[in-house]
């Protein structure tokens, strides 16, 4: 009688201890969900202002031996992170405020010559032709501005306003770039070890992904971005003592083509040169030439020096494909975002790999 009846007694329990396990995994279930939708919502926030953070975050790493150094001379990590950042913003980005306006006043009155040309020859000579230096006459009759208003009014609002949302957005990146620069300065080391203990991946393998970050930031800014900045300077010395016309424009050009590895500066030099003997400039054109072979070559002995200091652990091949790639998706900023995201993927793959084996040499020390 007691077997019959002791069944029915234990079935409360059982139904109870279910209910108590199924509520679990629905907290648990739910915990997740709203895990992942505040960190989508956050990422969401992020996002418009990745590049700069991205940036201000390299930088940082960059600038770190240095800001050591004046923290023990100074004796505060706010104080040397507030003059290594004073110093960044005096040495790069005004010099680049400087240029860029200088540039986009050449780069408009070069389209205009190049919209007035009819046909490749004489398109080039308007391209190589010196810039005029005097205003014509009648610039400024008001009856010829009143008409162009008249005509091109609503052309030229719509233009002032993208160039109003260009330069608001170019500000605020400006603005979190250096707040960011100063910030990770201060609180770089907090901010990773809040990190490391955070992250659902083990420390080790948190923080072979941190090293692979801080590499890529490291060898893009030092190995690949100083690399560029030295070809375009030398770049631009030359193409001002030949004469070539629109040698700011050229040299700028010129640093940004040699972040492209292997082929590079010869995307500018190239077609400067050939445009060159269309125009009738034979010697300034062979000058070109010879001076791309010379910027081309010191690109074999700048990055292997400057890569003892930074290197990153990518092919060349697959760091082009990572740079051209990252432009097609990313935009501009693809140039950064490329690479990074190809060298933490081979970083996780690395990681995935020495899982398994360890996984094995358990295994094998088990049996």
């Amino acid at each position: 009688m007691a077997d019959l009846v002791q069944p029915h007694s234990d079935a409360p329990r059982s139904s109870g201890a279910s209910r108590r396990q199924a509520r679990k995994a629905f907290g648990n279930s739910s915990f997740h969900w709203c895990l992942a939708l505040l960190g989508g919502a956050a990422a969401l926030a992020l996002v418009p202002l990745w590049a700069p953070m991205l940036l201000a975050s390299w930088m940082a790493v960059a600038f770190r031996p240095l800001h050591t150094k004046l923290a023990r001379k100074i004796g505060g990590r706010s104080g040397a992170a507030s003059v290594v950042t004073v110093l960044l913003v005096a040495a790069a980005l005004l010099p680049l405020l400087v240029v860029g306006l200088s540039l986009v006043g050449t780069t408009v009155s070069l389209a205009k010559q190049l919209q007035k040309s009819d046909g490749v020859g004489e398109a080039f000579q308007s391209l190589f032709a010196s810039p005029s230096s005097g205003v014509t006459e009648g610039a400024f009759d008001l009856k010829h501005i009143g008409g162009l208003i008249q005509s091109h009014g609503l052309d030229a609002w719509h233009a002032a306003s993208l160039i109003f949302g260009a330069a608001s957005a170019a500000v605020v990146g400006v603005f979190v770039f250096i707040y960011g620069f100063h910030t990770c300065l201060v609180d770089g080391g907090r901010a990773y070890e809040w990190l490391i203990d955070h992250s659902p991946l083990e420390r080790w393998q948190t923080e072979r992904l941190a090293a692979a970050y801080e590499e890529t930031g490291r060898g893009l800014l030092i190995g690949v971005g100083l690399t560029a900045l030295l070809q375009g300077a030398v770049a631009t010395v030359g193409y001002l003592l030949f004469g070539v016309p629109q040698a700011l424009i050229f040299g700028l050009i010129t640093a940004l083509a040699a972040l492209i590895p292997s082929i590079g500066t010869a995307l500018v030099w190239v077609p400067l040169a050939i445009g060159l003997f269309v125009a009738g400039k034979t010697g300034v054109g062979a000058a070109v030439v010879g001076l791309g072979v010379v910027v081309s070559v010191a690109d074999n002995f700048a990055r292997p020096l400057l890569s003892r200091y930074a290197k990153l652990d990518l092919p060349a091949y697959l760091l082009f494909v990572a740079m051209l790639g990252g432009i097609v998706v990313f935009g501009a900023w693809g140039l950064l975002a490329g690479p990074l995201f190809v060298r933490l993927a081979i970083e996780a793959l690395r990681l995935g790999r020495e899982r398994k084996e360890l996984g094995r040499s358990s295994d094998l020390l088990a049996s």
